[in-house]
């Protein structure tokens, strides 16, 4: 969200920003996961707005249908993508210039600007944007690099995933527990224009407790240590799950942020994301928007 947010603002002033993901689907941790006929949101479960310029945008998305408002039961405002919470990202980067599959493995200073370097092939640009999160920036810029000094002290909690589908009716939307191992459970289907079928698909997240612990098991591991606590939850015998599988998110939710929109050195190479401000999509929305806004103030 925040390459997303810095790359429109400059695209909608003239500049031509180039976007490399490592990813089959852009929006990172906004994802959403397909299995045959279900679907799951495995990342971000929706998005809220504090911020009068980031509310509009989710506004337009919803005029253009590619976001709606979920009714979950909490009887707050909470915004989802569609068809799945990656249909806000695809929206928003239908007319940017995007590489997907293209891992970034280091960024280095070169001769009037920076070198991007993708497998065997450089890249070179006048400045470069790089919205990894904190902990990954050492490992593009090297570790002596200023950057990497002053992000020292921002922190991350993982989060365990699992995606379950479930032979059985739901009868909740939603459900929060800030003490259990389960901190977040929620069904897909509820939210608009999902698909419907004869069983249910399910998202849960574990405590950051439970997933710090478990953080280095597999999937198949993870998978078996959360589906019984999701079937006691749900009041279901595990012969009810069709499917389950399980995905981990190693730095899911910043805990201790920089507590400045973006870091920049010399106005040609910065760093933002959510890590910036805090846990929140919108937040990093906001350090994206700020970094274009920078370089738009800037001298090329």
């Amino acid at each position: 969200m925040a390459g997303l947010a810095c790359a429109c603002k400059l695209s909608k002033a003239g500049l031509s920003p180039v976007i490399f993901d490592k990813g089959r689907g852009i929006g990172g941790r906004m994802a959403t996961k397909r299995v045959d006929q279900m679907q799951f949101d495995h990342g971000a479960q929706y998005v809220t707005a504090r911020d009068g310029r980031f509310a509009a945008i989710l506004e337009d998305l919803q005029y253009n249908g590619a976001a709606a408002n979920w009714d979950d039961g909490s009887n707050r405002s909470r915004i989802v993508g569609v068809p799945g919470m990656s249909g806000l990202p695809r929206a928003m980067s239908a007319e940017l210039d995007i590489q997907q599959l293209a891992q970034v493995t280091a960024v280095r200073a070169g001769s009037g600007g920076w070198t991007v370097q993708i497998g065997d092939q450089a890249h070179h640009f006048d400045k470069v944007v790089i919205t990894v999160p904190a902990p990954q920036l050492a490992g593009l810029l090297g570790q002596d690099h200023p950057f990497v000094t002053q992000t020292a002290d921002v922190r991350f909690a993982p989060c365990q995933t699992l995606m379950a589908v479930i032979n059985a009716p739901a009868t909740f939307a939603s459900r929060r527990d800030d003490v259990g191992p389960l901190s977040w459970i929620a069904h897909d289907g509820s939210k608009p224009d999902r698909p419907q079928g004869h069983a249910t698909a399910w998202v849960a997240q574990a405590s950051p407790s439970f997933s710090e612990q478990h953080l280095e098991d597999d999937a198949p591991a993870i998978t078996a240590r959360m589906l019984p606590l999701l079937c006691d939850e749900l009041n279901v015998a595990t012969d009810a799950v069709i499917y389950a599988s399980a995905h981990r998110w190693r730095y899911a939710r910043v805990t201790a942020p920089l507590g400045q929109p973006f870091l920049h050195h010399a106005q040609t190479l910065y760093a933002g994301g959510d890590w910036c401000i805090g846990p929140r999509v919108e937040a990093a929305w906001v350090s994206g928007d700020a970094i274009a806004q920078h370089i738009l103030q800037s001298p090329f």
